[in-house]
């Protein structure tokens, strides 16, 4: 007797789909055939298709900032809007503070973690590779953290090359996967104070004072950097065509070079950013979007196959409230406006919409760039991110057909706008299943808090 079936839909199984059942047993998948009789509970799926839960690899959630306080996502608002969205596994940033260590901050985040409906892991970003900070690595390993993850920019995060270079050594020799994020710190801070003392203070010369070249300088060097290590990178959130042709000239030497981009980078432009008055706001990320002639590149390098993740970047801040865009007040510079924009459940209905129902990319493709590719470079592949034997039973019966219109409501996130708000997108999650539990039904979540578990993450030799 399975605990549950799947019943009558197409299933994304790898490169195929096919028309199956599905057999869920103690959490995971025991069973893949043509009709299952025998099971407790039934979800029918006639004229759905059944794709992997998501895997959402670049989230911020309920992050403390070193000013003091946190992010406005808590892990039970996180979850409730992955799980409308179709994302059943996330991995997010634990970070380390100037002057201080890794393993006091990575336990207080699993503690907050504790919360947390949906699977997680977490990166832990390196702001101050000391050696101190850098002996507790060892521990970090320990605990399952199979990453860490390298900011080029912010004042707050900023990594030398000396300093980069430490980390990707330590990575080297714990054998984890380093993701960095690659913008100019110098040449932002040379535009941000030309614009500043010009008077050009508005939201949309935050995409001003970081054109392409900057993050594409920022990667060419990270890349270059890893090389002379022999260390494995992960690009994050690449925003065009000209950035990624870096990492693909560096696969074609035959580099262990990943990249990454998100659903702002084929959907919003800097144009979002000169809205009237504070809108802008709305739509400030880092890499900043660039214009409607890049989304076609990035659609471009994903069939390439030279990105092969779209993550959300997760990021949220409202436009309201003291915590929010506003918190400076909504006549401060553009440097002094939190940039980060909220997106996980709007990323698989926006990456469906766009790609599979527009014919850009296929079924197979989408899984894959959705939930078995970040699942892979996490090191959770095959609990993770696919539809198979032994796998977690984290499922998604999804309306390819669905026509609906975003809003802020449907997000069900802790942040009060969503930048994607009025979009109309065509394909929608139904019934979100985490490790063979129906966790959202028709938009309505009704998973327990604290039922999340803990994604340890292997290191593996390098």
């Amino acid at each position: 007797m399975h605990d549950l079936a799947v019943r009558g839909g197409m299933a994304v199984l790898g490169w195929a789909v096919v028309r199956c059942d599905i057999g869920v047993s103690g959490g995971r998948i025991a069973t893949i055939a043509e009709r299952i009789e025998d099971a407790a509970e039934v979800v029918r799926a006639d004229g759905l298709l059944v794709l992997p839960g998501g895997v959402d690899t670049h989230c911020h959630i309920e992050e403390p900032f070193p000013e003091g306080g946190f992010q406005e996502e808590s892990w039970e608002s996180a979850s409730r809007s992955a799980f409308a969205g179709g994302t059943t596994s996330v991995v997010a940033h634990t970070p380390q503070f100037k002057g201080g260590g890794l393993i006091e901050q990575h336990r207080a985040a699993r503690g907050r973690a504790g919360r947390a409906m949906i699977d997680y892991g977490f990166h832990q970003i390196v702001a101050d590779p000391s050696d101190a900070a850098m002996a507790e690595v060892p521990a970090l390993v320990a605990d399952g953290v199979g990453s860490l993850k390298a900011f080029l920019t912010y004042d707050a995060l900023h990594l030398d090359d000396a300093g980069f270079l430490r980390v990707l050594q330590v990575a080297r020799q714990n054998g984890l996967m380093v993701h960095v994020h690659c913008e100019n710190y110098a040449a932002i801070n040379l535009a941000t104070r030309t614009l500043l003392a010009a008077g050009c203070t508005a939201p949309k010369y935050h995409a001003v004072s970081r054109p392409p070249v900057v993050e594409r300088e920022a990667t060419a060097r990270a890349i270059a950097l890893a090389e002379l290590v022999g260390q494995p990178l992960h690009i994050f959130h690449v925003s065009c065509a000209d950035v990624a042709e870096e990492i693909a000239r560096a696969q074609a030497r035959g580099l262990p070079v990943k990249g990454e981009t998100c659903p702002q980078y084929f959907t919003l432009t800097a144009d979002d950013m000169d809205r009237p008055g504070f809108e802008g706001a709305k739509f400030m990320c880092s890499p900043a979007p660039r214009t409607a002639a890049d989304h076609e590149g990035i659609w471009g390098m994903l069939r390439r196959g030279v990105l092969d993740v779209v993550t959300s970047d997760h990021c949220g801040f409202s436009y309201e409230g003291d915590r929010g865009k506003a918190k400076n007040g909504r006549d401060a510079a553009f440097d002094a406006i939190p940039n980060g924009i909220p997106g996980l459940a709007a990323r698989l209905p926006l990456v469906f919409s766009e790609g599979v129902s527009k014919g850009r990319i296929d079924l197979p493709a989408f899984a894959r760039l959705v939930a078995e590719n970040p699942a892979r470079i996490a090191n959770l592949y095959p609990r993770k991110g696919v539809i198979a034997v032994g796998s977690d039973a984290d499922l998604v019966l999804w309306d390819p057909e669905r026509e609906v219109t975003i809003t802020n409501a449907l997000m069900q996130h802790a942040i009060d706008y969503t930048p994607y708000e009025g979009m109309a997108v065509t394909g929608w999650p139904v019934v979100t299943i985490r490790r063979g539990e129906v966790v959202m039904r028709d938009g309505v979540v009704r998973a327990a808090p604290g039922s999340g578990q803990w994604l340890p993450r292997p290191s593996r030799p390098l």
